[in-house]
């Protein structure tokens, strides 16, 4: 079955840094895009960052640029965020986000909380 599973999320202070991995299952895996969303309570879920499945051309939305980092491993089927110098605003679920044409998959989330 297909399965997308984040991992890394927890607290930490302004100005810290957390990694979250995404580790895929049951599909081919190098084929696919590869996204990471967020999502605040109440707020609509929002595009952090990109990694294309080819060329494997990247894109951050505004906020984060310069602070993280979206990288895969397809031997491990694994794509990871690395996300520095975190603010307080940073504070969301993190998804991971798999597709390919018309077929997408979501993962279950990970929660990311920076505060002191």
């Amino acid at each position: 079955q297909v399965q997308l599973v984040e991992s890394g999320g927890g607290y930490v202070p302004p100005g810290g840094s957390l990694r979250l991995s995404c580790a895929a299952s049951g599909f081919t895996f190098s084929m696919y895009n590869m996204r990471w969303y967020r999502q605040v309570p109440g707020q609509e879920r929002e595009l952090v960052a990109f990694v294309g499945s080819s060329n494997y051309s990247t894109y951050y939305t505004n906020s984060v640029k310069g602070r993280f980092t979206i990288f895969r491993d397809n031997t491990k089927e694994m794509v990871y965020l690395q996300m520095n110098n975190l603010k307080p605003e940073d504070t969301a679920m993190y998804f991971c986000k798999a597709n390919r044409d018309q077929e997408i998959y979501w993962g279950q989330g990970t929660q990311v909380t920076v505060s002191s």
